[in-house]
């Protein structure tokens, strides 16, 4: 019998790891989208007693007993600091399918968001929010140096994270290529880009595209930029100032949407 290549052996072992990991939610709003989250696979369930009367309807109606907890002695490994009203839910993360499935244009001009190296959580969970309120398709980061579904990172995203896809692919680039396939056009942000977001605007509406952005500091990567069909500016009014990644996403979401049958 032939011995899988060495590659193979791996993305089914980082697979394998994958499904066994768990994330903690926390914070009643995330806790209380997961419960109502047919797609989750929720695990466990700790609520302090006034958590729980908060929640209401939700913990019945998932089919869950949780444990109520002494709110001083909370028993849930979180990170110190994290604000979790007494209410945290152990889940699985969620599977999205192929990037082929969610992406395939069909019957209108999607939007897609991606994402370069943005590694912090409440940006991540900032912009899965923006997606939403502004109809993309998904959101699309690397399985590798991109923020990881968190606790942070839903509580951020303000029940988003249950509704919008979040794809962690493989290569970012190699994604950029096969939506450049499917039709799409990748539109870069960048400060020094000649052109405006407002000047391209108009003429991309007819066009599924997918907005690419990069981390604050490093911006894209040479690859990267090199796949993106176009690179744009937001221009701020004054000629100076700058916006941080998830606020540059929601402006260029609003954008793009204008007029746009997503």
């Amino acid at each position: 019998m032939a011995q899988k290549p060495k590659w193979v052996v791996e993305k089914e072992r980082d697979r394998r790891a994958s499904a066994r990991e768990t994330v903690w939610l926390f914070g009643l709003h995330a806790v209380r989208d997961a419960l109502q989250n047919p797609l989750r696979d929720r695990l466990r369930l700790v609520l302090t007693k006034n958590a729980a009367d908060r929640l209401g309807d939700a913990v019945p109606a998932s089919g869950m007993t949780p444990e109520i907890a002494d709110p001083r002695k909370f028993p849930v490994p979180l990170d110190p600091g994290s604000v979790h009203q007494g209410a945290a839910l152990e889940v699985r993360a969620l599977d999205w399918g192929r990037l082929d499935d969610v992406a395939r244009p069909g019957g209108g001009a999607p939007l897609m968001v991606l994402l370069d190296r943005v590694t912090d959580p409440h940006n991540a969970g900032a912009i899965l929010r923006s997606a939403e309120v502004f109809g993309a398709r998904a959101v699309i980061a690397p399985q590798r140096h991109a923020a990881p579904e968190t606790g942070a990172l839903a509580k951020t995203a303000s029940g988003a994270l249950e509704r919008q896809p979040y794809l962690r692919v493989g290569n970012l680039g190699d994604a950029m290529e096969r939506l450049k396939e499917m039709g799409y056009l990748c539109v870069g942000l960048d400060g020094e880009a000649p052109e405006t977001l407002g000047e391209a605007a108009p003429g991309l509406r007819d066009a599924p595209v997918a907005i690419v952005l990069g981390a604050e500091g490093p911006g894209l990567r040479d690859r990267t930029r090199s796949l993106c069909d176009r690179m744009v500016r937001i221009d701020p009014a004054g000629g100076f100032g700058s916006l941080n990644v998830s606020n540059a996403a929601a402006v260029a979401l609003f954008a793009l949407r204008e007029g746009r049958d997503v």
